[in-house]
């Protein structure tokens, strides 16, 4: 069967208030003690299945879970066990799944990868939890011939290393899981106990977390844009399509955002969601007519979100990385600790709050909607996708011919008093990540340390710059959300064959990539010059940094040159 449920996590402050609500007189309390398998190098865990036997009550049940959507959707089977057998097995330490009973199920295509006789036997208890779960089952009272039912229940209680019980990990936690009725019922009683508690949504498993415990880990790695799960075809509708577009824009955001509000602060969890909600904000607004179900409202959420994120990381990333590449190369050390503690926002606070935990239940239920109701769903998504990347295309070119204007006409300046540290969009940092090494810095000397020496871009060009970045990132996600269903609809009319198909595509967004990195590489070392331009207004030291960056940007300049001429070479895929 199809479990379709949505964690949270409880905020401390509102866990009184929860409880209120959680443990009333119908509700049920029940102690579980679940053991959890998999083998010494989680091969399971790798592949998304976890696998645990559980004490409910009197009852032992042994649970797989796999597959499903990725976000609220997941495969599970479900197998009583007999009790006398499992408390035998208990007593010589020898309890283990029994895997025969999953041949001829539903979970069985998730285990066909897998040999089961010999999975079995290398099978081992890698970790155990200890919890106490308070259930209490939710009613739709709207109408009284409505079958909607969901499962309420909150879980207290410990994740426990499997060969050291003083290895542990604390679970508080709440779920909803629909027992039988219309999905929308789900979404909007979840809807309503977030914004009543401030809960967090979590793709966290207990198996993940058991995983993390074993390893040593606090949060999973950040997940990335993974294109593969983009599950759409040659004859995909407009409302299917946007749908499916939506799902893969999740399926990174969720991880990473679940990670930050468990209190990760690492730089890849707050980039890569950062770069999930560009490619979503992206694909809302340029498809915002392959839907008549979109929210306006959405795209605004996000966006704020998204310049909350980039106001923080901006700061952290100068002082995590740019300060030390500078100190590796004799600059004298600046000190950046006012500014980060000034940040009113950080991405712990920007993720929890309640409009965009709400309205990525909306985008949840959005995708989880049938298509096929809408007024568009026997339009085909191709010919619109193609007329789009046109459209984007030209924009590119205008934005470039724009850059072009504004650069000869400062070609003769030198000037810096129109130079403004608040001129540069706090979107246009390091929006997908440069490495240690990613400032271009190597072997070049600043050509002067003295500020009336430094020639940076006029306020007209930075703009321009970003327009054109902008513009590149717009036709970078679009192609990359259309390339799938073009490239199979090349197939079908025989323009191409698939191979020769692919290949092109995965040309031009080769070249693509490439000049959207070097554009942004020199956006950010013009945004980080004029950071350490404006530190030297207090503190002369910062003098070297700004001319050292603002040496580098001839490089950089160069290269985004360079490869914009490569991308407007390419052939279009399209």
């Amino acid at each position: 069967m199809q479990e379709i449920e949505l964690k949270f996590l409880v905020p401390e402050s509102r866990l009184k208030g929860l409880m209120r609500q959680a443990n009333i007189k119908s509700s049920q309390l029940t102690q579980l003690a679940a053991h959890y398998y998999d083998t010494p190098d989680q091969q399971l865990a790798k592949a998304g299945i976890g696998l645990r036997i559980r004490q409910e009550g009197d009852a032992w049940v042994q649970t797989i879970k796999a597959g499903g959507d990725g976000i609220a959707a997941r495969l599970e089977h479900n197998a009583v066990l007999d009790t006398q057998q499992v408390q035998a097995m208990l007593d010589t330490n020898t309890l283990m799944p029994d895997l025969s009973i999953y041949q001829d199920t539903s979970i069985a295509p998730a285990l066909e990868p897998f040999k089961l006789t010999k999975l079995a036997k290398t099978l081992t208890r890698l970790y155990v939890t200890d919890v106490e779960r308070i259930t209490r089952l939710l009613t739709d009272n709207s109408d009284k011939d409505s079958s909607n039912q969901i499962e309420m229940a909150y879980d207290c209680g410990a994740i426990i290393h499997g060969r050291d019980d003083t290895q542990r990990d604390s679970i508080q936690e709440i779920e909803f899981e629909l027992i039988s009725g219309d999905v929308d019922f789900l979404f909007t009683t979840a809807k309503t106990w977030c914004q009543r508690h401030k809960l967090c949504l979590s793709t966290v498993t207990k198996a993940e977390r058991g995983g993390l415990l074993i390893t040593g880990q606090q949060h999973s790695r950040a997940v990335s844009a993974n294109l593969s799960d983009l599950t759409v075809d040659k004859d995909s509708s407009r409302p299917a399509f946007i749908r499916a577009v939506v799902h893969n824009c999740l399926l990174q955001i969720l991880p990473n955002s679940s990670a930050i509000v468990a209190g990760s602060t690492d730089n890849e969890h707050i980039l890569q969601l950062y770069n999930g909600i560009q490619r979503l904000r992206t694909a809302l607004k340029l498809f915002k007519g392959f839907s008549d179900e979109l929210n306006p409202d959405w795209v605004i959420i996000l966006k704020q979100t998204a310049t909350l994120l980039a106001d923080y990381r901006k700061l952290a990333y100068l002082a995590s990385h740019i300060e030390p590449y500078l100190q590796a190369h004799e600059a004298p050390s600046v000190d950046w600790s006012a500014e980060i503690e000034a940040a009113k926002i950080t991405p712990i606070d920007a993720v929890r709050a309640n409009n965009l935990q709400l309205t990525l239940l909306e985008l949840i239920a959005f995708t989880m909607s049938d298509p096929n109701l809408e007024p568009q769903a026997n339009k085909r998504a191709a010919h619109k996708l193609r007329k789009t990347l046109d459209k984007r295309y030209k924009k590119l070119l205008k934005a470039e011919s724009k850059l072009h204007e504004a650069r000869n006409a400062n070609a003769d300046s030198k000037d810096l008093t129109g130079v403004n540290l608040e001129s540069v969009s706090s979107e246009s940092i390091n929006l997908e990540g440069v490495k240690s090494k990613g400032v271009n810095l190597e072997s070049r000397e600043p050509q002067s340390l003295q500020t009336k020496d430094i020639d940076l871009p006029a306020k007209d060009e930075k703009q321009a710059q970003y327009k054109l970045y902008r513009q590149l990132e717009k036709l970078r996600y679009v192609s990359e959300f259309a390339a799938p269903l073009i490239n199979n609809e090349n197939l079908k009319n025989k323009k191409l064959n698939s191979k020769k198909s692919k290949k092109k595509s995965k040309r031009f967004l080769k070249h693509l990539v490439k000049v959207q990195q070097a554009l942004r590489q020199q956006l950010d070392t013009t945004y980080y010059q004029q950071c350490y331009q404006h530190k030297a207004s207090t503190d002369s030291n910062a003098l070297y940094g700004a001319g050292w960056l603002n040496a580098s940007l001839i490089d950089t300049q160069k290269k985004s040159k360079k490869r914009l001429a490569k991308l407007k070479s390419a052939d279009k895929f399209w």
